[in-house]
């Protein structure tokens, strides 16, 4: 993967996306809650944000907030993750959010034979109104100078200018010599109203063009660009990873331009007990990270955004295609251990998990 050096670049990695609020009820239930502890989170931001918090990176986010205390509350999380924020775009406040507002996600993490829950209360977000030509992509590839591009499917569905502004980008990526990579990240309720599933197909059909990492796992990949494993159902796990190997290379056959293509392995024992792992296709071979049964989670949500983030890491920091998909599947699994969406790990403790250290207490 021909990358972009660091001394032509201010940034390491570019995220763009929107950013909501989480609201999490902790131990308990959304629809009892009397409080909840607020967290900052959106698919594509945590990458970024892993990559600067964790990895030590440069990076920088791309999204929209509306000028009111709330947008104020949202910038104050995103100052504690070290993201740069000088490409956000502002929107003036209407005053009681009828045209723009910052998203907001109820999420509760599950216990046991309860699973985790997601209720968003995003429409008419800040970021679901950024358009084409809203922001100076060229100041940020060419001018400054970026390694490498991430955005993803949650983006992309959120309203009819995102997929434009998702082309764009990478439109201007591609020219500057910036890699690409893309999470597929498919949301059923974020395409109910407009189109559903045939409508993610043929926005993220047109995307997955201009990609050259591609990331997701078998319903993304199913759902949002079409590609069918046979015989799997909701995890992938065991024998039928190789099921999946078999859709990968129909993949990539497909689309030449991917460099690489990676996923999670996840069996869900239950919400706090997973099965994780990960697997790499770079360069006509495949890559497996350490399968670990029986994990115990804490938090899922992030967990995949975290092996994202690990990857991206280890291609940026020239890594061997083992290591890349190893920090990835370490990350993951340490930011599921942790509330919020965000990953709350050190590269020593990746790279402890990595070498098979154990859970003692490091004192």
């Amino acid at each position: 993967m021909n990358i972009r050096p660091k001394s032509e670049c201010k940034w390491d990695a570019v995220s763009l996306g929107e950013i909501m609020l989480r609201l999490d009820p902790g131990e308990g239930r959304v629809r009892t809650a009397r409080s909840f502890r607020v967290w900052e989170g959106g698919g594509e931001y945590n990458v970024t944000r892993g990559l600067k918090r964790c990895f030590g990176l440069d990076t920088a986010v791309v999204t929209g907030i509306p000028e009111n205390d709330v947008g104020y509350l949202l910038l104050d999380f995103l100052y504690q993750g070290g993201v740069d924020t000088s490409h956000v775009k502002w929107f003036p406040f209407d005053g009681i959010g009828r045209d723009v507002r910052v998203g907001l996600n109820f999420t509760e993490r599950g216990f046991g034979v309860r699973g985790a829950l997601g209720v968003s209360d995003r429409a008419n977000s800040a970021a679901s109104k950024l358009k084409k030509g809203d922001i100076n992509w060229k100041k940020i590839f060419e001018d400054e100078g970026a390694r490498w591009f991430h955005c993803g499917g949650i983006f992309a569905a959120l309203s009819d200018t995102t997929p434009d502004v998702v082309l764009e980008a990478m439109e201007a990526a591609r020219k500057a010599g910036t890699i690409i990579s893309y999470d597929l990240n498919f949301r059923p309720s974020l395409w109910k109203a407009i189109g559903g599933t045939r409508r993610a197909m043929e926005v993220n059909r047109e995307i997955a063009k201009y990609v050259d990492v591609m990331l997701g796992n078998e319903e993304d990949f199913t759902a949002a660009l079409g590609f069918e494993v046979e015989g799997i159902g909701e995890d992938v796990t065991g024998i039928e990873v190789d099921k999946f190997k078999n859709m990968i290379r129909r993949v990539v056959k497909e689309f030449p331009n991917f460099q690489a293509v990676a996923t999670t392995l996840r069996e869900v024992r239950s919400a706090t007990v997973n099965d994780w792992g990960a697997i790499l296709y770079s360069g006509g071979e495949f890559y497996e990270s350490q399968h670990r049964a029986e994990l115990d989670i804490l938090d899922r949500v992030g967990g995949g955004d975290s092996f994202a983030s690990g990857l991206i890491y280890g291609f940026l920091s020239d890594k061997s295609p083992q290591q890349c998909v190893d920090y990835g599947a370490a990350h993951g699994a340490l930011a599921m251990t942790t509330p919020g969406d965000t990953s709350m790990a050190s590269l020593k403790e990746v790279e402890k998990i990595m070498s098979g250290g154990s859970a003692r207490v490091d004192r």
